[in-house]
């Protein structure tokens, strides 16, 4: 029977594009992706097939591409998580070389350090994979060959697996990826880093290296007609450049300059970029570039969301902090009188392009405020990334530093895998919010004055403390959080006399749940989960511990 060489099936996030494209590799063969194809005929994104056309005109492009695929390819071929669902293409994969990666539930929340024992963890993310997994397990298993589990396995452990399960010959004088490789590497040294597309959104690959703004056209493709290049003020000279290089490449380009930092988040600035993407004539084929910090692409992605109700957008984040956090995953928004990214939208990027030379004339203090977030990383879900701080903490103050790429993109990954199951914080994502409930409350205070990074640090030291109150957390962990914040120039204490404004903050956070206050903490180093409705008294307590 003529057909692929592998064809692999099962559920989104457990890392069939990575591994098959470690098999590919190691099989000199090529590789091919039914979402790609499906994308390349309707000529738009899945989302767009999905708002323009309905989910039953998706599944029949996706029905034809899965038969056209079989028919046609004869390398590896991984097909998208709910395409068992449709009984046509179950009949086709019948007495192929179907493998199927499995992921068991613990796995599952293993992956992303969340105890889920603890009774006060109000949302389940055991049970909402068990609930997925036994609706779809069955099918899975029906069309599969081989069943090959992922759990506490390596990607390139995985492509070995297979390769010995279906007795495969692997390319001879073909290189082996290392066990501690986690993304592709491109000739020129760029990783690639894979977000998985959920919930009818599209997965797409962040870039780690330099010299990548030469990416930008392969990204907004053909199709568009019209860019929009969305910048900060004091990237005014870059923001040019890039409109310029696009449109001697054919593209209509525009430049919206926007306010500074957080003062960049207002609904009066996004409306001052609806009214320039309308004057221009913008479409839902047209694509917005957002380059700068956190607030810029925050507001890009907002902005990107809302026009049309969602065009494409592209992230170049220039500094730590927009390239470990703000521009990876989705979330977009603006702030409010009353909070921070309290309006928003979850609105994945069509790519993020971090160019490690952006952050070489980052100033210090917005380097070092960067950092808040990778240790933060750290503590939920790598503790690799504390070692590393610690074995040089002058090193991670500088992009000059000997980690400085490693920890950005083992802060990326970290990011990667809690997205990629879950894209609106419906329960795995909220660990990434770790040291944020305060956070934001401090950044509230002070107008949004303080730098993300010092608020966070300040936040991370009160749920370290308030994790060890509540009994979770053992002191010499709760102790390092001091030791590794302060050790790269963090703060670790706020005004004593803010409290009763802080908590009153606190209560409108995106994580409580009516007036009920909910902390994510520490059962241990990468163990994060969720504190729900602490005593009053264990609240003031843990503050006294980070108080001037």
């Amino acid at each position: 029977m003529s057909g692929p060489l592998i064809v692999l099936v099962g559920p989104m996030g457990v890392g069939k594009s990575t591994v098959g494209e470690l098999l590919a590799d190691r099989l000199g063969t090529a590789y091919r992706d039914t979402d790609a194809d499906v994308v390349a005929t309707a000529g738009k994104a899945i989302s767009e097939i999905f708002f323009d056309d309905g989910e039953e005109r998706f599944r029949a492009l996706e029905r034809q591409a899965v038969r056209d695929a079989v028919d046609q390819h004869t390398g590896v071929l991984a097909l998208g998580g709910g395409a068992v669902l449709d009984e046509e293409t179950r009949a086709l994969l019948a007495g192929r070389p179907v493998v199927y990666l499995s992921m068991d539930v613990d796995e599952a929340v293993r992956r992303v350090g969340l105890n889920t024992a603890r009774p006060l963890l109000a949302v389940n993310p055991r049970r909402q994979w068990r609930e997925l997994m036994d609706a779809r397990r069955p099918l899975y298993e029906e069309v599969a060959a081989v069943t090959v589990a992922t759990d506490e396995r390596a990607p390139e452990e995985v492509a070995q697996a297979i390769v010995e399960a279906l007795e495969l010959p692997e390319r001879t004088g073909g290189s082996v990826p290392s066990d501690q490789e986690k993304s592709r590497m491109t000739e020129q040294g760029t990783t690639r880093i894979q977000i998985a597309g959920t919930a009818g959104t599209d997965p797409y690959e962040v870039l780690v290296g330099r010299q990548l703004l030469g990416e930008l056209p392969n990204l907004i493709g053909d199709r568009a007609k019209r860019v929009a290049v969305l910048h900060p003020e004091a990237l005014a000279e870059t923001g040019e450049a890039v409109r310029e290089d696009l449109a001697s490449q054919g593209y209509e380009a525009i430049a919206i300059q926007l306010p500074n930092a957080e003062e960049a988040k207002t609904v009066e600035v996004a409306a001052y970029c609806w009214k320039a993407l309308g004057q221009t004539g913008f479409t839902r084929t047209d694509v917005i570039v957002g380059i700068g910090g956190g607030a810029t692409t925050d507001v890009a992605g907002f902005v990107a969301a809302s026009w049309l109700r969602g065009v494409r957008w592209i992230a170049v984040p220039t500094t730590v902090l927009g390239m470990v956090d703000a521009a990876v995953g989705g979330k977009t928004g603006i702030n409010t009188a009353e909070g921070k990214n309290l309006v928003g939208a979850f609105h994945p990027p069509a790519g993020v392009l971090c160019d490690l030379a952006a952050l070489d004339s980052l100033p210090v203090n917005d380097y070092v405020s960067g950092m808040a977030e990778i240790i933060k990383a750290g503590f939920i879900a790598d503790p690799v990334i504390l070692d590393l701080v610690e074995s040089d903490p002058q090193g991670a103050r500088t992009p000059a530093g000997p980690h400085t790429a490693e920890l950005i993109e083992r802060s990326i990954r970290v990011k990667a895998e809690v997205v990629s199951s879950d894209l609106k914080e419906s329960g795995l994502r909220e660990i990434l919010n770790y040291g944020h409930t305060l956070a934001h409350a401090i950044e509230k205070n002070e107008r949004y004055k303080w730098r993300h990074g010092a608020a966070v640090s300040v936040g991370m030291v009160f749920a370290a403390e308030l994790g060890r109150l509540a009994g979770r957390l053992d002191d010499a962990t709760a102790d390092r959080h001091r030791a590794v914040l302060e050790s790269v120039g963090l703060p670790l204490t706020y005004r004593g006399d803010q409290w009763p404004k802080l908590l009153e903050n606190m209560k409108v956070d995106k994580k409580s749940r009516g007036d009920l206050l909910r902390f994510i903490v520490l059962d241990g180093i990468g163990k994060p989960t969720v504190l729900e409705g602490p005593d009053p008294a264990i609240l003031l307590s843990a503050y006294g511990e980070v108080s001037a």
